[in-house]
């Protein structure tokens, strides 16, 4: 077959209806994907060729009245819901809940506890950054063998958390003014040979996917985030750092006893696909440094303060936000108490649906493979965006 003539194209062209010489726009509807994916999320895509021109993130299908109905349970039925809404990272969504609801009351929390609390938070972390970038590598059409190396260390942790809390992602762990129950011997022992083995991980990792060519070609330069940008969206977590933002809140605000810690807080330059990756991979070498500290430092003690009433539990009327640094970025829990069993508010504040807020900008002008791409640096899952 010989390639037509302008001449030819033109006609064939008018003869279709075609205006000459105009741009002919076609929006797509990508989605809704399978919840093993990043959810049931759509994109409203207008593409000129496969060049994007409009985006717009469609949420909504995985509404599950998450915040009405914990205003209609008491302040402890609620914390079993708090685990579905990142289900990948269940015990940080349970800190941030807790923490709220021991501001709003005034409660406490033993040394130990807040131990346990750093350590099985930086293992959800771990599991959560090294998913991540299986789940990337996926996105862009890579075979499953990144992501089944992640799956690989993510069971070794699930492990642990399955003996210490009884469930491997809905753990349900932490209660106000401490911890369910304690961590044995036995059980830190083995956290801590975990923690001693993930290095060899992270190397072999970053020796099989850092340097590859088509990795860099697919993310340098990709799904850039400026600075003001992403401070004027609110954007947080590593999706912030990776912008070159020096922002975190374990280093901001110091809960729980994060000061006590020596970590760094990596970050980025250009803010692209490439930096996000990297961001991810340098913080689970830092995570690795506090988990070492923490199972070095752990106190005997108890896992609960004793004064906390978790039955007839009412607190005082009043107000409170508390935040943490999850996996994705700032997780905030606001309560409104008017004295009863039950909040008379609830509200989160999810760092998956504020991320995503930005999807557009980093996706204008770029090909249709670069915002499946885009959105898989993100780091998104959409049982905290639709709530």
């Amino acid at each position: 077959m010989t390639s037509m003539t302008t001449a030819e194209l033109e006609r064939q062209q008018a003869e279709m209806g075609f205006d000459d010489g105009a741009s002919h726009l076609l929006e797509v509807s990508m989605g809704p994907q399978h919840p093993s994916t990043h959810g049931v999320f759509r994109m409203d895509v207008v593409l000129d060729g496969e060049r994007i021109v409009k985006l717009k993130p469609v949420f909504g299908y995985l509404h599950r009245n998450h915040e009405k109905i914990a205003e209609s349970e008491t302040y402890l039925g609620s914390m079993p819901y708090t685990d579905r809404l990142d289900y990948l990272c269940s015990l940080t969504n349970n800190w941030g809940y807790a923490l709220a609801v021991e501001r709003l009351a005034g409660i406490t929390v033993p040394e130990r506890a807040e131990y346990l609390r750093v350590i099985v938070a930086e293992l959800t972390r771990l599991q959560n950054h090294a998913c991540l970038i299986g789940f990337l590598l996926q996105d862009m059409g890579a075979s499953g063998t990144p992501l089944m190396y992640a799956f690989r260390e993510r069971e070794t942790i699930l492990d642990l958390f399955e003996s210490l809390t009884g469930a491997r992602m809905m753990c349900n762990y932490l209660r106000f003014g401490g911890c369910r129950v304690d961590a044995t011997p036995e059980w830190l022992r083995q956290a801590q040979q975990a923690v001693e083995a993930f290095p060899k991980f992270l190397d072999e990792y970053e020796q099989l996917l850092t340097g590859n060519e088509i990795l860099v070609a697919r993310t340098q330069g990709v799904g850039l985030l400026p600075k003001d940008m992403a401070v004027q969206a609110g954007i947080t977590g590593p999706t912030l750092r990776a912008s070159g933002i020096n922002y975190d809140v374990r280093k901001v605000d110091g809960y729980g006893i994060y000061d006590r810690f020596a970590f760094r807080v990596p970050l980025g330059e250009h803010g692209d696909v490439f930096d996000r990756y990297m961001i991810r991979l340098l913080e689970m070498r830092e995570s690795i440094a506090i988990l070492r500290q923490a199972l070095r430092e752990i106190p005997a003690g108890p896992v609960q303060d004793a004064r906390t009433k978790l039955r007839g539990f009412r607190p005082k009327p009043g107000e409170a936000y508390a935040r943490i640094e999850s996996p994705k970025g700032e997780l905030g829990f606001y309560l409104v108490s008017d004295g009863s069993a039950n909040p008379y508010r609830y509200r989160v504040r999810p760092p998956s649906l504020i991320n995503l807020t930005v999807l557009e900008e980093m996706c204008l002008g770029r090909n249709v493979a670069d915002v499946v791409v885009t959105l898989g640096s993100i780091d998104i899952v959409m049982g905290e965006v639709d709530r």
